[in-house]
């Protein structure tokens, strides 16, 4: 349950509805997600974290694919639900496939399991590793 309440178009403040806006223009669809109707309560945080997002799932040095194959992994590790949902989504319009799909949850779970097993025998890291 939501600590509050999504806002529609109607009830989000004029800069809200710019950011919804925009993100309606720059993916294509008249959708707007309930993450961005939640911060539509602060139009500026909404900017804020909206402009912050393009910059870093954009285009650069790592394919699109891959960040939201990161995003997915890091979202488990956090446990936002939310999240893992909706870059899943996002990774399957950029071309996850059900074997990527597969092979990145085991990944994740190869890597939870160890980094719980180092963690509890306090495996101190090796030299050859360090920076």
């Amino acid at each position: 349950m939501g600590t509050v309440p999504l806002l529609g178009d109607e009830e989000a403040a004029p800069e809200a509805r710019a950011v919804f806006d925009d993100i309606r223009a720059k993916r294509g669809t008249d959708y707007v997600n309930n993450f961005w109707r939640a911060l539509a309560h602060d139009p500026a945080h909404l900017k804020e974290v909206w402009d912050r997002v393009q910059g870093v799932m954009g285009p650069g040095a790592i394919d699109p694919l891959v960040k939201e194959m990161i995003y997915i992994a890091v979202s488990t590790a956090n446990g936002c639900a939310y999240c893992v949902h909706s870059h899943t989504a996002a990774a399957k319009g950029k071309g996850l496939t059900p074997e990527m799909h597969g092979e990145l949850l085991q990944v994740i779970g190869m890597a939870m399991r160890t980094n719980g097993l180092v963690t509890a025998l306090g495996v101190e890291v090796d030299e050859a590793f360090k920076a």
